[in-house]
């Protein structure tokens, strides 16, 4: 009775925790990143990140705004922003946004 609720409370919180995705979701795992934005300025010398996570669909935590990614590595000026994602089981998810620049 103990392993049929368990596997019952995974199986209905499964695909709970996910991230926004360019190709869709992936049933086991999920892993993309995807282009947001580019602008003209060359010679990016900095990445900064800064990353969310979604457990069960239950509590998602973190600060993936660009904002927080320029903080990270000091970025003044945006040369371009991505999103990189990872997906497990829909148990757990993390959603991070990259930007570079100097």
């Amino acid at each position: 009775m103990k392993k049929l609720t368990i596997l019952s409370t995974v199986a209905l919180l499964g695909a709970c925790a996910y991230t926004s995705q360019p190709a869709g979701m992936g049933g086991l795992v999920t892993q993309t990143k995807a282009p947001v934005m580019a602008t003209s300025n060359s010679g990016a010398s900095k990445t900064g990140t800064a990353c969310a996570e979604n457990f069960l669909g239950l509590v998602v935590m973190g600060d993936a705004s660009v904002e927080a990614a320029k903080k990270d590595a000091k970025i003044t000026n945006v040369s371009s922003v991505s999103l990189d994602n990872f997906g497990v089981l829909g148990l757990y998810a993390k959603s991070c946004t990259v930007v570079t620049g100097n």
